[in-house]
């Protein structure tokens, strides 16, 4: 998605405040979050700086947000802030996964060789698949090229740029299925699975979609979780409720499932979710306060932006 369909225009005041309230670390997480959802709909150096200096933030949770909000945004100039945060191993995985992914989806060529270089050398799995991922996604561009084919497979339903093109080559939710539960398959193929049958979206595929939570790369259980987030289907409710649970889970993995719990919102997971806005975990429990925030605001009717915008995808 090129987001500056989306672009929002405010006042040099309202800016101001919105760059201040992200990076204000006195502030509740859930207020900066609204900062960060509303910044990343504006166009400029002021929100696109303010973005980057929240990818170095004390909460790990507000800093991959803020690097996939630069990706989703597809910012150019952001790149190398991004590439700095890939390769600082001090920062958490998470961190480094976001702008790794972030740099698949501005997908520039001259993102290749740093993404070549942590692929080789990063020491955490989910980054080093993830750059995978990404050099396959900028390939994927520069195979197509400016083409209605790449017009096409850029475009998704849920207004997000995708770290991989749903697939195409399989012809029914079995073949899909087959592929995104193969543990011999790449990556790359098993998210393009992945993301076929969210947009096929009928029981079959729900029900594909949950079985992979079982899949042994954190990676894509996250990815997993996020999809079935955005699919807002309670039968997933149970699933996502056991991973958020579940102490021994990678933390990116229950941290998706919080936010896909607030998207579904009945109300076990509501309960759950408040019960666990006291995870030992910050990006657990931060990610708990979040949700329960934006879903308080769609309950009241009201943005849960400070700007009013279609709300943005959370990853």
């Amino acid at each position: 998605m090129d987001s500056s369909n989306d672009v929002a225009l405010v006042s040099s005041e309202m800016e101001k405040f919105l760059c201040e309230l992200l990076l204000d670390s006195s502030q509740p997480i859930s207020e900066r979050f609204r900062a960060l959802f509303s910044l990343r709909n504006l166009k400029g150096p002021a929100p696109r700086d303010a973005l980057i200096l929240a990818t170095r933030d004390t909460s790990n949770l507000l800093a991959h947000e803020a690097a996939f909000a630069l990706g989703q945004m597809q910012e150019l100039e952001a790149i190398p802030a991004l590439a700095s945060v890939l390769n600082d191993l001090s920062l958490h995985p998470i961190v480094r996964h976001e702008a790794a992914e972030a740099l698949g989806a501005i997908g520039s060529e001259g993102n290749v060789p740093l993404l070549k270089n942590s692929l080789d050398s990063d020491p955490a799995e989910e980054v080093r698949e993830t750059c995978e991922l990404a050099l396959q996604r900028i390939q994927h561009l520069k195979d197509a090229g400016n083409t209605d084919e790449l017009a096409a497979t850029e475009i998704s339903p849920f207004k997000s740029v995708d770290p991989a093109v749903p697939a195409t080559s399989c012809t029914s939710v079995q073949q899909l299925r087959e592929v995104l539960l193969d543990e011999d398959k790449g990556m790359h193929e098993r998210y393009a699975a992945l993301f076929a049958l969210r947009n096929d979206g009928g029981n079959e595929a729900v029900a594909a979609i949950i079985d992979s939570l079982r899949s042994k790369s954190a990676l894509l259980r996250h990815e997993v979780a996020y999809v079935l987030g955005q699919l807002q289907d309670k039968v997933a409710s149970a699933a996502l409720s056991n991973i958020l649970k579940d102490v021994k889970e990678h933390p990116m993995v229950r941290h998706e499932a919080a936010e896909a719990l607030g998207s579904i919102a009945d109300d076990r997971s509501v309960a759950l979710l408040e019960e666990f806005t006291a995870d030992p975990e910050p990006l657990v429990s931060q990610s708990c306060e979040v949700a329960l925030s934006m879903l308080e605001f769609e309950r009241s009717g009201k943005s849960f932006e400070f700007l009013f915008m279609p709300t943005p995808t959370v990853h």
